[in-house]
């Protein structure tokens, strides 16, 4: 599995490493290597130095080409550093043969989040997922440790049934797969039955999805008065977390799901998908933007995210854009974004504004969703306002009476024939309006 470094103790200095990349001419390596300087720092690294060398495409066996390998062994020497992070994804072939030459761990981009992963997850379920997110990626890289076992193959003194140590530790990694990936389908059963409750509630689900590090989670605990902990740092959320809240006398709900980053490796969406299927079953989702950013960032962050949607399949899911941090802004940027971003909302949710603007936007969408009725429930029909509760609480006004419970409330459309027996007339409701 991923090395997990530790959080480092109070006074001792972090894991230094060395950024290594390599791109096509014409980018600009200061921009390209900004995120994976966020990732480093998440991962509790020190970038202590930087090697970039512009290709077509890294060198098939050794990443860098061989003037370059050089050119960082010798860096590698002068920063002391501790290991090698690369902004790519490397073949195992590749890593084995950066880690002989340089002598020193050699860590890519997809084990880097990983790292991150194993570190943030908290539910069992995000712990399990990040464990067989670390098998599949381990498994091709399963080498040298018993490499003299290997070797005692065959001989004198060695016929018969056996394995070597490597291949026994394969087979038990395996065997690990198929577990980890049974109790993660049991677990997608429990959530299928949770959402198979909401949809019969009719509740409207909004998902929050957007760049890493945008202020999803600070913005659902405004819109919900929920207190998920916040920090500054990526992939702070990789649970998915629902809560809600009342708008109106109705009732949504807002998940909150793992923020995207640029060049989400494959396996990472596959291994997470469990979490990132909470944004598939949303009826809208509300693409959140750091709008302080600079323009050229913005564009960038807003089409990653538009890439994985489309990777998971919700491309076809309505999408709410909204600004988020306009706090940051001045005046004159405000304007700005208002002419690129036209009827999108901009919103502060440290500071709340805009938000009821949001809740009144969402409550348009999920208008004809709803209808307000009055019912009179006889109290030999107690069950039916169990029922009406039951449906997400959409009861704005009550009174009890002589002949039964007078409720007003906001039935979704497909139950109105349930309820049907006890619509009464306008008349007869006027006595909750005047109570």
């Amino acid at each position: 599995m991923t090395s997990r470094q530790p959080d480092p103790a109070p006074g001792a200095e972090p894991e230094r490493g060395f950024v290594v990349a390599v791109f096509e001419p014409g980018l600009d390596p200061a921009d390209e290597l900004g995120e994976l300087r966020e990732l480093a720092r998440t991962a509790g690294v020190e970038v202590v130095g930087e090697i970039v060398q512009h290709r077509a495409r890294p060198d098939s066996r050794t990443y860098l080409g061989k003037g370059k390998l050089e050119e960082l062994k010798q860096a590698l020497s002068a920063s002391r550093a501790d290991s090698v992070i690369v902004d790519g994804e490397l073949e195992p072939a590749q890593q084995r043969r950066l880690e002989d030459s340089l002598e020193k761990r050699v860590v890519d981009r997809t084990q880097l989040i990983l790292d991150i992963f194993a570190q943030h997850a908290v539910s069992a379920e995000g712990k399990l997922q990040v464990e067989l997110a670390q098998l599949e990626y381990n498994l091709p890289r399963m080498r040298g440790l018993w490499q003299h076992l290997e070797r005692l193959g065959g001989g004198v003194g060695t016929r018969g049934p056996g394995e070597s140590q490597l291949e026994t530790d394969r087979r038990i990694a395996r065997r690990r797969v198929v577990l980890l990936r049974r109790r993660l389908h049991e677990l997608r059963g429990q959530r299928d039955t949770r959402r198979k409750a909401r949809r019969r509630s009719q509740t409207p689900t909004v998902a929050l999805a957007g760049y890493t590090n945008v202020g999803k989670s600070t913005l659902l605990n405004a819109l919900t008065e929920a207190h998920v902990p916040v920090r500054d740092r990526l992939f702070e959320t990789l649970d998915p977390t629902t809560r809600s809240f009342e708008h109106e006398g109705r009732r949504y709900l807002v998940t909150d799901t793992v923020g995207f980053i640029r060049r989400l490796p494959h396996q990472l969406v596959e291994g997470f998908a469990a979490t990132l299927e909470e944004t598939l079953v949303a009826d809208v989702v509300l693409h959140v933007v750091d709008a302080s950013l600079p323009d050229e960032r913005l564009d960038t962050t807003i089409e990653a995210v538009e890439t994985v949607l489309r990777e998971i399949g919700a491309e076809e899911l309505p999408v709410e854009l909204v600004l988020n941090k306009v706090d940051a802004l001045d005046p004159l940027a405000r304007r700005r974004l208002a002419n690129r971003f036209p009827e999108v909302l901009q919103i502060s949710a440290l500071g709340g504004e805009g938000l009821d603007l949001l809740r009144a936007r969402l409550a348009e969408r999920f208008g004809d969703r709803f209808e307000l009725v009055t019912l009179l429930l006889p109290y030999e029909d107690g069950s039916k306002l169990a029922e009406l509760y039951a449906l997400g609480a959409p009861i704005e006004d009550r009174l009890d009476r002589s002949d039964g419970v007078l409720v007003r409330a906001h039935l979704p459309s497909r139950e109105r024939r349930r309820f049907a027996p006890y619509l009464i007339v306008e008349d007869d409701a006027a006595s909750l309006s005047r109570r």
